[in-house]
């Protein structure tokens, strides 16, 4: 019987291959192809349901159903059986279609006469790209057989719409990579970018999806699969016995790459007539299609190294490789499901902008992209699958949108606002050596934000009177290794040397949390965000803080030297800290080493427990830095990796900026400085609004700095002051309508 079942599966992909090669319009094709499917499997109705667009699904081809219906029944993810399969990607098999919770009648369909009901997803690599339905009158539940054998024809008629073979008429039949096409992301870092794709990972094309010799197609298989499974063994030889985290991750390569399952699956779909590369995409699809509704984080990054095995085993099998040979294109925008910190590196300020479908606002890519202030945007699906090496694309990363291949009133629209920010940022040119001196006399000090060598030109350029905060954890995060005290002496060298004699203010290690480096062990927290990380690790294994201190002093050799901690909850933990920079200072000094001229030591405010600290506290340090990112999201319980609750809460709330000015007046009250650090200080009401509350300095990326000291020279902080007063005695939630109604008076 089994035996049978892959021979009429053989016989059907070998009729869908012909027709598929014969010549004529698209829609010819696929009416053929319908009536070959419903032909093969003894059924009185085959259809093929396409995307017109994202969220709507359109009649494309149909035997049986009545022709006049074609194109014009549509219907919305979600909405009906077929509906139903496109949302879940997942078959209905059912005697009875009528009964089926959901089911939804199109009387021009005709479809009342028939009973049963058997929808499958079209899908290709996880993205569904239609439905496949076959109908009969009689009651009847269709076999596992013909399910399995229904799954593999929708395969490949995915790919082959992937590959233009249905086009024709119609938005559902329009070429694929040709049509314009708008996605939504998450920004991670600010900014407006046009240029030209280029895929950090170029897709591989399944050109013979169809094999009539299935053991030649099987050896091909068991040859790739051995070329794997060497691979893996060669990079854990590789990997030294010290790094334990990378040969964990390279075993469980090893064990995917022989599992007889994996093995058996793949192997069962050649002999039932796909070719190898079908088979092994035909298992890469199904390993996307549980991620995408797998909610365990291991199960997922399980399905993630299957996903990337089945990547390799295709390159392996087409000889389709990474470096295709393509020349990367002018104004190049990356576009990748994910990248880390160290290949981002490799490209530097060569992009324009980046695109990622994966990733978070706090991952390693964003921090590196914030370093090289290139626009990002996360969490922009489906990407990667639609677009093409060259081909042309915007980054509107203020809203979060990127226009794929946009049509002429796009582009002329997308111009001119970048013609006006360009106009902008030559106006705050000749702001550069100005002071950000309001019109009451009140001067505030600006201050850049830096973390790789490459920002520190940006001191001179944008006028920053400082780094308010340089990222320590960047140079841990970038490399597969621990640095060696002597390479940080030499960076930490390098960044004093191109301050110029600047108050550099260097934050230790912030660790934990998004921030988890590759060669350390991760920790299972159901809350990383409030776990164990930055100083709690530092206090907790004090040997890399040590290492870390004893370079930051020695790489001062004589000159000030200004340290901050991250992530301060309690007073007691900035004690301690403290006293560990005293005491490697004494060590040092016994060592012989020239200490620094003076020595600050301050903490980052980032909890709301840390402005109720004892008075000791605002007197033991000697700066006190705001972390508005973090301390905004615990003060509103909004995790910012959360797109349902971070626009939920707004940074001109009364109550924030109230607690902004108790932070300032405790602070005052003992003559300790305070600065806010954080991406609101960059935007210029929220940075007004912070001088107004008494905040005098504020650290924020190079480019943020022109626009803040262009609003804070037109403005009165004393009447911004009365109107805050004014909002929050209303009983405003927000003072943000009424400093911009303020705010468009001034400028009329």
């Amino acid at each position: 019987m089994a035996e049978r079942s892959e021979s009429d599966s053989r016989n059907l992909l070998g009729r869908l291959r012909d027709t598929l090669a014969e010549e004529g319009p698209a829609q010819a094709r696929l009416d053929r192809i319908t009536h070959l499917i419903a032909d093969s499997i003894h059924t009185e109705v085959c259809s093929i349901y396409l995307f017109r667009d994202a969220d709507t699904l359109e009649l494309c081809a149909t035997e049986g159903l009545r022709p006049e219906a074609v194109h014009q029944t549509r219907m919305r993810v979600g909405e009906g059986l077929v509906g139903k399969v496109a949302k879940t990607a997942e078959p209905v098999n059912t005697e009875d279609a009528p009964s089926m919770p959901g089911f939804r009648y199109m009387a021009e369909t005709g479809e009342e006469i028939y009973s049963s009901f058997l929808g499958l997803p079209i899908q290709r690599l996880g993205e569904t790209l239609g439905v496949l339905v076959v109908q009969s009158r009689e009651k009847r539940t269709f076999t596992d057989d013909e399910i399995y054998a229904l799954e593999v024809v929708a395969m490949v008629l995915a790919e082959m719409k992937e590959l233009g073979a249905f086009v024709g008429e119609g938005a559902a039949l329009a070429a694929p990579h040709q049509r314009s096409e708008m996605f939504h992301g998450t920004v991670g870092q600010e900014g407006t970018a046009e240029g030209h794709v280029w895929l950090h990972e170029p897709r591989v094309v399944v050109t013979n999806l169809v094999a009539d010799d299935p053991e030649a197609e099987l050896e091909r298989l068991d040859q790739a699969v051995e070329r794997l499974r060497v691979g893996v063994d060669e990079m854990l030889q590789s990997v030294s016995t010290a790094d334990k985290d990378q040969r964990d991750v390279l075993e469980a390569y090893r064990m995917f790459a022989n599992s007889r399952g994996w093995m058996k699956r793949m192997q069962e779909d050649i002999t039932r007539g796909l070719s190898a590369e079908a088979a092994v995409e035909k298992e890469q699809s199904t390993a996307r299609a549980r991620m995408q509704v797998v909610a365990d984080a291991y199960l997922r990054e399980r399905l993630h190294d299957l996903d990337d095995l089945s990547n390799r085993l295709l390159r392996i099998l087409t000889g389709q490789g990474k470096h295709t040979g393509a020349e990367m294109p002018a104004s190049p925008i990356l576009i990748a499901r994910n990248i880390g910190p160290a290949e981002l590196l490799d490209y530097g300020r060569s992009l324009r902008g980046i695109v990622l479908e994966e990733g978070s606002v706090g991952s390693h890519a964003v921090i590196i992209a914030r370093a090289l202030a290139i626009p990002l945007l996360v969490h922009a699906e489906r990407i990667t699958t639609e677009a093409l090496n060259g081909d042309h694309v915007m980054v509107d990363g203020e809203n979060g949108i990127v226009h794929l291949r946009p049509d002429e009133s796009v582009v002329t629209a997308f111009r001119d606002k970048m013609a006006m920010q360009a106009e902008a940022q030559k106006r705050y040119v000749t702001l550069r050596d100005k002071p950000a001196e309001t019109r009451d006399g009140i001067r505030i000090a600006l201050h850049m934000n830096a973390g790789l060598m490459a920002d520190l030109p940006s001191l001179d350029s944008s006028g920053a009177e400082g780094v308010g905060l340089f990222r320590t954890e960047l140079q841990f995060l970038v490399r597969d290794k621990m640095p060696r005290r002597g390479e940080l002496v030499q960076i930490y060298d390098q960044v004093m040397d191109a301050a110029h004699g600047m108050t550099v203010q260097f934050r230790t290690l912030d660790i934990g949390s998004d921030k988890v480096l590759p060669y350390m062990n991760p920790t299972d927290e159901p809350n990383p965000a409030l776990g164990w990380r930055a100083i709690r690790v530092g206090l907790d294994k004090p040997g890399v803080m040590r290492m870390q201190l004893q370079a930051l002093i020695r790489a001062a050799n004589g000159r000030p030297l200004t340290i901050m901690f991250p992530f301060v909850a309690q007073f007691d933990e900035f004690r301690a800290a403290r006293d560990h920079v005293f005491r490697e200072l004494e060590r040092e000094a016994s060592l012989g080493h020239v200490l620094p001229e003076n020595i600050e030591v301050g903490a980052m405010l980032e909890t709301p427990s840390l402005a109720f600290a004892p008075r000791q506290f605002f007197e033991m340090a000697d700066f006190i830095s705001i972390g508005g990112n973090d301390l905004k999201q615990f003060f509103f319980a909004a995790d910012r990796e959360n797109e349902r609750v971070r626009r939920r809460y707004d940074t001109l709330n009364v109550s924030f900026l109230s607690f902004i000015e108790q932070i300032v007046e405790r602070c005052r009250d003992v003559g300790t400085r305070l600065s806010f650090c954080g991406e609101d200080a960059g935007r210029p009401v929220e940075a007004m609004c912070f001088a107004a509350m008494g905040v005098r300095t504020l650290s924020m990326r190079p480019a943020s700095i022109g626009p803040v000291k262009h609003l804070l020279r037109r403005v009165d902080l004393a009447e911004a002051r009365a109107v805050i007063n004014q909002a929050r005695a209303g009983g405003s939630m927000s003072v943000r309508p009424a400093i911009r109604g303020w705010l468009t008076g001034l400028r009329s």
